[in-house]
């Protein structure tokens, strides 16, 4: 592609599918946090306020997104799994899948499972769940959920795990993944030229590219595009994947059979850093697991700056403290921060620092840390933790138990 054609031809929307997200925000300013921590935290974040349909007067904690759907449901090995979705106010519409033990009686504890990132846009939640299920739904898609559940999670789809475990689980696509991803088919000129160079790659090495292969190259070099729109109109991208996030976390609180007193949230990488804002944004959330995703600002510099998406280096977000630090500012009453000694994403004297920061913030033993053996992968050793510690966390004792010693 010469600079001639791309003068000749009519420029590309450098936010396809999003075209509304603009007017959105301009209408949508600012999400109001219930304490002052979360508030200050939403703020340097450019958080949006989410659209409500629970009537005038409603808490902004309480309301949900419009148009809540259930669009289908198949019970499989004990877990039943319905396809939901919603309409936020902008972009495409979001889907899920809500997870809970079949035939299960009387609330249960709800946990929102948060993808991580792993630089693969054209899915989100599906990798969460069982391959041959989400092929049923999306052709072509449980390959690549298995080979992502394979080499990230141990080889288990954790959101269907998580359910059999007595968990109502929500996992939601968040904005630019899955079906909240941009389009991409005419892309702006800038992420073109980046596509042209990995086609040529490609065909170097005798690699004949899938759909996916092309979407996922093409959002790559897409997110820094995303990024610099989101500062433009005043707010981030962690700052609009969170705002999702939240979204989801109210349509969870709202769905049958969840007790909105017992909720929770966990991911891994990407994810990790999602579950860590959205309990520092949302007092809903009484417990969280954050899975390879912590360290300290200093450890990333210089030679870990480009291991990171825009999901973890926020533009001053550093002016609130380390990363760490965050994690003061949500109400829950417990959290879990794994760590994996190997990580190839994050030094261990970062992680280390992190854990001391955190133990040292956290002394009644609110926080827990533990650092496990391998590189940056959620083991299902570290799943059977995670769902452990989420269930002792989130049970009726030990919410009594919090609510007596001055926890929300």
């Amino acid at each position: 592609m010469n600079p001639g054609t791309m003068d000749a031809a009519p420029r590309p929307s450098a936010i396809g599918g999003f075209e509304n997200w603009p007017s959105y925000l301009w209408s949508h300013p600012r999400h109001i946090a219930e304490t002052p921590a979360g508030q200050a935290l939403a703020d340097a974040l450019g958080v949006p306020s989410a659209p409500a349909n629970s009537g005038a007067g409603a808490a902004p904690e309480s309301a949900a997104p419009e148009s809540v759907a259930f669009e289908s449901e198949e019970t499989h090995d004990g877990v039943t799994t319905s396809r939901v979705s919603w309409q936020l106010g902008f972009g495409p519409r979001t889907r899920a899948w809500f997870l809970r033990p079949a035939g299960a009686s009387g609330p249960l504890p709800g946990v929102l499972a948060l993808h991580c990132h792993a630089g693969i846009k054209s899915g989100g939640a599906e990798r969460l769940v069982d391959a041959q299920l989400v092929n049923r739904y999306s052709a072509n898609r449980g390959l690549q959920t298995s080979t992502l559940q394979q080499k990230l999670y141990g080889g288990r789809p954790f959101a269907t795990w998580l359910a059999s475990q007595g968990f109502a689980v929500l996992a939601h696509d968040a904005f630019s993944w899955g079906s909240r991803r941009f389009d991409l088919g005419t892309p702006p000129w800038r992420t073109a030229a980046v596509v042209e160079g990995r086609k040529a790659l490609w065909r170097e090495a005798g690699v004949v590219p899938s759909e996916a292969d092309l979407y996922d190259a093409a959002a790559a070099a897409h997110e820094d595009t995303v990024a610099k729109a989101a500062g433009l109109l005043g707010t981030s991208f962690a700052g609009m994947v969170a705002h999702d996030d939240l979204a989801a976390l109210r349509v969870l609180a709202g769905l049958p059979g969840v007790d909105a007193g017992r909720l929770g949230s966990i991911g891994f990488s990407g994810g990790g850093g999602r579950s860590l804002m959205l309990a520092a944004l949302s007092p809903l959330v009484r417990s969280f697991v954050v899975t390879c995703m912590m360290t300290t600002y200093r450890s990333l510099v210089p030679s870990y700056l480009d291991a990171h998406s825009w999901l973890l280096q926020t533009p001053g977000l550093s002016r609130l403290g380390d990363y760490p630090e965050l994690a003061a500012r949500s109400t829950a009453d417990r959290f879990l921060v794994q760590y994996a000694l190997a990580d190839e994403l994050f030094p261990e004297n970062g992680m280390r620092d992190a854990d001391a920061l955190l133990g040292a913030q956290h002394a009644s033993g609110r926080y827990t840390g533990s650092f496990w053996p391998g590189g940056h992968a959620f083991t299902t050793d570290m799943q059977e933790e995670a769902a452990g510690f989420l269930l002792a966390s989130l049970s009726p004792a030990h919410r009594v138990f919090a609510r007596q010693n001055g926890h929300s």
